[in-house]
């Protein structure tokens, strides 16, 4: 599958947003493990925008894992600033609406429909 392609000025918005973000995936020595890729792909599903940290001293090494990740997973690069990798995919529309809620159930006396719904019976004070 082909990576999303953004336009400068999303992309310049994406990195706005992804500046206060922590990385979320660590790719360590191991390299790009099918349990790391399926830990990314977890991550985009649920933030959209993530940043991913690569472990090594190669820029090329990282340049060619971002285009892997990008490829394989459908997302877009953001930005890569030394070991930090910034990947984009938008998250799927939700298929099904929630579901509607039920009505709550009338109180059957006069005080429980004064009082809020989860609060008790106010107790009786002494006064000594």
């Amino acid at each position: 599958m082909p990576a999303t392609e953004l336009t400068p000025a999303a992309r310049r918005a994406l990195r706005a947003r992804a500046h206060a973000l922590h990385p979320t995936v660590i790719i360590g020595d191991a390299g790009l493990s099918p349990s790391v890729m399926n830990e990314i792909d977890r991550s985009l599903k649920s933030h959209e925008l993530i940043k991913v940290k690569v472990a090594g001293e190669d820029r090329e090494h990282r340049d060619s894992l971002l285009a892997e990740i990008c490829d394989a997973l459908s997302a877009a690069p953001v930005q890569h600033i030394g070991k930090i990798l910034v990947l984009y995919r938008e998250k799927p529309a939700d298929p099904e609406p929630p579901a509607p809620r039920k009505p709550r159930a009338k109180p059957t006396s006069r005080t429980a429909a004064r009082r809020p719904a989860g609060k008790a019976k106010p107790r009786a004070r002494r006064i000594s």
